[in-house]
């Protein structure tokens, strides 16, 4: 009898397309910070590939799958934001999410040691953010804390061709994502205080979680700030902007209106710090940090 699965164009509403720059992105920064943005490397080709629908899915599935009852009472669930799992999908999905995800596996003989064992850390708290018994989601900061795992892969492509880390932007990019974890939390306090579920944002409400996210964007512009300072000033000027407003009007709904602002910062700082890099490049080698 064949294993139920969900056919892939839900699989790709679960995979949320429209937070793949997350992971997309930090792996083509990292790239750009090697110089060798242009490669044709099969294993970067294959890290990208998987940084897609497979490795989102893993994310995003396991966390809606264990988010189910707080998902049915959040008004911003059901769309683009994230799916809305009815009880019949949850087997599939989980069936789904192991099928696109095994082949994967492969790269463990595609890549570096130690590349392969930050892929692996990333994949395993991302799960331990959302699985039983561990689910850091339910177990403030270390909730936030655990979405490091967001900025790992910046440091694939340095581990793959042998470069040097490159530590400030790793550093802020990590500093940027508990940041977010905690400012986009906010908009939810409602929904996961019904659940009984306790977050960094239930745990501090919603000013001081704005306040929370605010310490945090101001470290990443501060690492940020020895690499490019243009760059670090447009991440203040909109994660701490908007941090700011939160702070100022300290309610769930003005966080859902922010929350559009907060999925484009990574386009917005990201353009920015692009920019200047491709006229780096254009003017010499990079040699890294």
């Amino acid at each position: 009898m064949p294993l139920p699965l969900l056919p892939l164009p839900r699989l790709l509403v679960v995979s949320r397309p429209a937070l793949w720059v997350n992971t997309v992105g930090t792996l083509v920064t990292g790239l750009w910070l090697t110089g060798r943005l242009f490669s044709l490397d099969v294993r970067l080709l294959a890290l990208l590939v998987y940084l897609t629908l497979p490795f989102n899915l893993l994310i995003y599935g396991l966390n809606d799958l264990s988010d189910r009852e707080e998902d049915a009472r959040s008004s911003r669930k059901g769309g683009w934001q994230g799916a809305r799992l009815t009880t019949a999908e949850g087997r599939p999905l989980l069936h789904s999410t192991l099928l696109v995800n095994l082949p994967f596996l492969l790269l463990a003989f595609l890549l570096p040691a130690g590349a392969f064992a930050l892929l692996l850390l990333c994949a395993l708290l991302f799960m331990a953010y959302s699985v039983p018994p561990l689910r850091l989601k339910a177990r403030p900061f270390l909730d936030g804390l655990s979405n490091v795992a967001y900025a790992l892969p910046l440091a694939l492509p340095a581990l793959v061709f042998g470069d040097a880390l490159p530590w400030w932007p790793l550093c802020a990019l990590m500093s940027y994502a508990v940041g977010k974890h905690a400012f986009d939390a906010a908009q939810d306090i409602p929904a996961d205080r019904a659940a009984g579920t306790r977050t960094v944002a239930t745990t501090l409400g919603v000013q001081g979680t704005a306040g929370y996210a605010l310490a945090w964007f101001g470290l990443a512009g501060a690492f940020l700030w020895p690499v490019s300072r243009v760059t670090a000033l447009a991440l203040w000027l909109t994660c701490g902007g908007m941090a700011l407003r939160l702070w100022l009007n300290p309610t769930p709904r003005q966080a859902a209106r922010l929350y559009p602002l907060s999925i484009v910062t990574p386009w917005l700082v990201g353009t920015v710090a692009g920019v200047q890099l491709v006229a780096l490049l254009v003017r010499k080698p990079w040699h890294g940090f």
